[in-house]
């Protein structure tokens, strides 16, 4: 039979798949065309809905499995693995059974009401999961990943099998493949960038978890139903295929075809591993809210959408689709290392213009921060990976045929998902740690080069011109590898987080951990920086409230604490507060990051809590760490990042409290660092209401300006002064105490806002922070000068600590310091709000009353 006869036959077996007509042919189009009809508009919003539910499922279980099996790289990225072998697996196995299928879209519908269902029901199971998965971790080891693999793979296998279906509904001869798989690919992945910024920007913080799962089980349902419409022949076909003239032969040369798959699987790993390279090279242009993130991945999947629509497009004017192929992928890595390689202060600067644009429109913060973000995304991200999405319908161009186009379309698919799969892998795991980020990046480049020239020396009729199009990218990616410098991104951090001496730098499995030694007048400190954001330093003011962090819960206690453990080690302050606490027996603090600990030697003020023999510093997931251990504790204290970072939510919702509560020893106490100028002040009253919905004995602390401290038990919290003034005068106590400005027991007792009643008053009925409602992580962005809110509400529930006993002496000390420390909030409420003013009468009454407490001299020394 002729490849024309063989087309006809296959196009007469569409049209009887989708119900017969009777039709009267006017003409006959040019081999190749797709002719879109009026059904088009039906087959891409199903295509929409189809890829917006999957790109919410992907968040949804990101974020779940996060609480699962812990937020430590290797942990996440195994568990992320899940959800792509489900989609490769599905890809390839329903892919071959399309092909038998007399009417794909009845297929299809079928696998988008699996999806809906399967879907709600691991959001479900998920969110009761994680002492499951413990529990079996601990005896059977490796076996317990086959409960996430299981959970989330069984949707994911159904979503792979979808696009297969898609493609096979419509696809014609090889061209045809081409240009439908182009489109229904767009349709598909926009549908990726509308789910990407749904979730973040509305499902989750209106729906919360379970909420979003729904309504993304509401979009495969619409996408089945109107599946089911198509099929039935309720409207006219979608799209019929005439084919006249000489087609270009079927897969028959099958090593050709295999070549190509496994070039485009080789091109899966290396795109894999572009974003693992962005996601960590780009923090110096964002920042740790989960928006970013989003509207970069939004970016990210929009540039794959313009690429396959362009390709789609023009395809039926491809004569070289070797050499295009080879071309796409080669650039692509040259233009990811090349705009590394020019990366600047000139594209902080573009940012800055939009985000002020953008806020002149709207007057948001939050517009003025994500138009920063997407200029930032769109300079890095969309360009390659517009030529990335471009090489996808070019992959099955070659790779794909009229006879069996599920499964060409499927093993395309599963091949490069698997690529990715080992991608990530690779890259996060043994190139960033071994090369660092930029080398990283270059051998990537050299590698897509090395694809392209394979592409067009084993493809057949690769016109000269375009051999030496590939060639000339490659010299120019292995030009570009040779001359980036490897420290190009420590640099840029540098300039633009306020300049300094750059002491610490290392790229790491997961994050890029920095410590930089800086000045502001008169004093000199140093900051650590977890990718490009800071995380504190042993300035004045932050050393203060982590001393307080850990040693005020400490001297408080009620009883003789033995044991302490410190979530997150930072700077290693807070932990140094608890190794130089004397009386404790067990000291424990788990830390997420290995490079973190080893920066904490650059900070002389935590003791060398990191090497000290008497700490133990775990490294893993906090929130794992009390899963897993069944170790109880007279005091658990948190150092972690702001609550609005990414995935910091988890230690901040009122399941953590039930579980961390659960490891505290009878009188035990609980303290959660709560910043206030980080989140807007009804954010800051969510997160009160989350600690009290758990802790019946709450008490509120002022540790420095900008932040305060909640201390929780499920026993009575009394304050005795005598027992407080014993543990303070301790050897060691004292001195790191008053080093910090808190000089005396009273001083310390100053810091006493208030109890239960006065934090019910302030958090009232504010909806909690929960596993299922995390909406802490996705607040509007803090409003400018937020504190002057915050801080005076909180101040206005001050009530007198409330001693055992005491005489009135102390009481008088006591009162005299909490003026002091009034006066001196009044004054950088002041200096805020721009009033000089306040700020020179508030500032020489707390000088008058204590003018040699470093704390309120380094604060008047970075105002000079």
């Amino acid at each position: 039979m002729s490849a024309v006869k063989s087309a006809s036959g296959f196009s007469k077996k569409l049209k009887d798949s989708r119900g017969s007509r009777d039709r009267s042919t006017t003409g006959i189009e040019e081999a190749g065309q797709f002719r879109f009809k009026r059904e088009s508009t039906l087959f891409a919003l199903l295509l929409l809905f189809s890829g917006t539910a999957a790109l919410i499922y992907q968040v949804l279980w990101i974020r779940q499995l996060s609480l699962v099996v812990g937020i430590e790289v290797y942990s996440i990225t195994i568990a992320v693995s899940a959800f792509f072998a489900g989609l490769a697996a599905g890809g390839a196995v329903i892919g071959r059974r399309a092909d038998g299928v007399q009417q794909p879209l009845r297929l299809y519908c079928l696998l988008e009401a699996g999806v809906a269902l399967t879907g709600v029901a691991v959001t479900i199971l998920l969110a009761h999961t994680a002492g499951l998965f413990v529990a079996i971790e601990m005896h059977a080891g490796f076996l317990a990943w086959l409960l996430p693999f299981l959970l989330v793979g069984a949707p994911a296998f159904l979503m792979g099998g979808t696009l297969p279906a898609a493609m096979r509904w419509q696809a014609g001869e090889r061209s045809q493949i081409a240009k439908a798989g182009g489109w229904v690919y767009a349709a598909n992945t926009a549908g990726g960038v509308a789910g990407a910024l749904l979730s973040s920007f509305a499902l989750l913080p209106w729906l919360g978890v379970r909420g979003t799962a729904l309504a993304a089980a509401l979009l495969n349902l619409a996408a089945a139903g109107l599946a089911l419409l198509l099929s039935r022949g309720d409207v006219s076909d979608f799209a019929e295929i005439e084919i006249t003239g000489k087609l270009e032969p079927d897969l028959a040369a099958t090593t050709s075809r295999h070549m190509a798959l496994v070039l485009y699987a080789l091109a899966g790993v290396i795109a894999l591993g572009y974003e693992v390279v962005w996601s960590q090279s780009m923090a110096q242009f964002l920042s740790t809210r989960v928006f970013a993130f989003s509207v970069t991945l939004a970016t990210y999947l929009a540039g794959l959408v313009v690429g396959s629509a362009i390709y789609a497009r023009f395809s039926h004017k491809i004569r070289d689709a070797w050499g295009v192929f080879g071309l796409l992928i080669s650039a692509a890595g040259a233009v990811a290392l090349l705009e590394i390689t020019f990366l600047s202060l000139w594209q902080l600067r573009i940012q800055l213009e939009a985000g002020k644009l953008a806020f002149a429109a709207t007057g948001s913060e939050w517009m003025r921060m994500c138009a920063q973000f997407l200029i930032a995304a769109l300079g890095v991200v969309f360009v390659p990976t517009m030529l990335l999405g471009a090489a996808f319908p070019a992959a099955l161009r070659l790779a794909a045929g009229p006879r069996r186009v599920g499964r060409d379309v499927g093993a395309v698919l599963a091949l490069n998902t698997f690529g990715g799969i080992a991608g990530t892998l690779l890259t996060g795991f043994l190139l960033v740690p071994a090369l660092g980020l930029v080398r990283t990046l270059s051998m990537l480049a050299i590698a897509a080069a090395t694809v392209g020239v394979l592409a067009v020396l084993l493809g057949a009729s690769v016109s000269r011109k375009m051999q030496w199009a590939v060639v000339v990218v490659g010299v120019v990616a292995v030009a570009g590898a040779v001359l980036t410098p490897s420290d190009r991104l420590a640099r840029l951090l540098l300039t633009t987080r306020g300049g300094g001496e750059l002491l610490f730098y290392q790229e790491g499995r997961g994050a890029t951990v920095a410590v930089a030694q800086q000045r502001t007048n008169d004093n000199v400190f140093r900051r650590l920086y977890i990718q490009g954001v800071s995380n504190s330093g042993d300035a004045m003011p932050s050393m203060r409230y982590m001393r307080l962090q850990a040693m005020l819960p400490l001297i408080i206690h009620r009883g003789e604490p033995k044991s302490a453990l410190v979530i997150g080690f930072g700077t290693g302050i807070t932990a140094g507060g608890v190794l130089h606490y004397p009386g404790l027996q067990r000291r424990v603090c788990v830390e997420l990051i290995p490079a973190v600990v080893r920066a904490g030697e650059l900070f002389p003020e935590n003791y060398k809590a990191g090497s000290d023999p008497r700490m133990q510093v775990r490294i893993g997931d906090g929130r794992q760490e009390l899963l897993r251990s069944k170790d109880r504790y007279d005091l658990i204290t948190l150092e972690p990042p702001p609550p609005s970072a990414e995935g910091v939510v988890n230690l901040y919702s009122t399941d953590f409290y039930r579980l961390a509560s659960a490891r505290l020893e009878t009188n035990g106490l609980f303290a959660q660092w709560l910043p206030i100028a980080t989140q807007n002040d009804e954010d800051t009253r969510s997160l009160v209401r989350s600690f009290l919905d758990v802790f019946p004995y709450a008490t509120l602390w002022t540790t420095e300006l900008h932040e305060m401290l909640l201390i929780g038990s499920y026993a009575p919290i009394e304050l005795d002064p005598g027992e407080i003034a014993g543990r303070f005068n301790q050897s060691g106590v004292s001195t790191s105490l008053q080093a910090v400005g808190v000089s005396s027991p009273a001083a310390l007792l100053a810091t006493w806002v208030t109890g239960r009643d006065g934090l019910e008053r302030y958090a009232a009925n504010a909806s909690p922070v929960t596993d299922d409602r995390p909406r802490i992580e996705y607040a509007a962005w803090v409003r400018p000068k937020e504190i002057i809110h915050t801080l005076p509400s909180l101040l206005a529930l001050r009530t007198d600590p409330p001693l055992t006993d005491g005489d009135d002496a102390l009481r008088g000390e006591i009162a005299g310091e909490r003026r002091e420390l009034l006066d001196f909030y009044i004054a950088g409420i002041a200096a805020y709000n721009g009033d000089r003013e306040t700020w020179t009468q508030a500032m020489q009454r707390v000088l008058a009353a204590d003018g040699k407490n470093p704390y309120y001299l380094w604060i008047l020394g970075a105002r000079k």
